[in-house]
């Protein structure tokens, strides 16, 4: 089974806090969810894989460790996945950037995608699919569905928010995932919104209603 993280740093609970306030604007919206996920991008390369080399410091000699160049591609789910993709790329500034377009039916709450375009090489790469919300699971299940069908076999997926009906379904659908959340909220409502969540991340991102 995956690892299901919460990231709950400090600096990510405030700045969590801040967008959460339903009196923050779009800029302020906008660049401080590019902090968290900034922030968040430092725990999820914990793990990623370093070699030795050889370097001369100016006293002398000396083997150090280098990343061994394991490459990464972001993922964002459209539209709101793109309010995260730049805070990671200032940290992995070498990722490559795919895009997947989910819409939700109003009516069914049901997920349909309406655009990919990927990397070449997405099946070589460390994937990280990021989407500020997690709410009942069904984009980030089908957005994994199709980078899987594509070859990706190695993907972490990314939020803000995220609620414990998301991450269960997203779980079982695909249990060798890694999950990555600023925060676990309380329950979905009847709308399929997080509670107490902070909104739309979409509409909240770009200023549209």
């Amino acid at each position: 089974m995956g690892k299901f993280q919460v990231i709950d740093h400090p600096l990510i609970q405030h700045k969590l806090t801040i967008i959460r306030d339903k009196n923050c604007g779009t800029k302020v919206f906008r660049e401080v969810v590019d902090e968290i996920a900034m922030l968040m991008a430092y725990e999820i390369s914990r793990d990623m894989p370093v070699e030795d080399i050889e370097i001369e410091t100016p006293i002398v000699k000396s083997v150090q460790k280098t990343l061994t160049g394991k490459k990464v591609a972001i993922i964002p789910i459209l539209r709101a996945g793109i309010g995260m993709v730049d805070g990671i790329l200032e940290l992995i500034p070498a990722a490559k950037v795919g895009h997947i377009g989910m819409y939700r039916d109003e009516e069914t709450l049901e997920p349909h995608e309406y655009f990919i375009k990927m990397p070449d090489d997405i099946d070589s790469r460390q994937l990280l699919v990021v989407d500020p919300m997690l709410a009942t699971g069904g984009s980030a299940i089908m957005a994994i569905d199709s980078l899987k069908k594509r070859g990706a076999t190695n993907i972490k997926f990314v939020c803000l928010v995220s609620a414990p009906e998301g991450v269960k379904a997203l779980r079982d659908a695909h249990p060798d995932v890694d999950i990555y959340t600023a925060a676990l909220d309380d329950h979905l409502n009847e709308n399929g919104y997080i509670v107490p969540g902070l909104g739309d991340a979409g509409d909240r991102l770009f200023g549209t209603k």
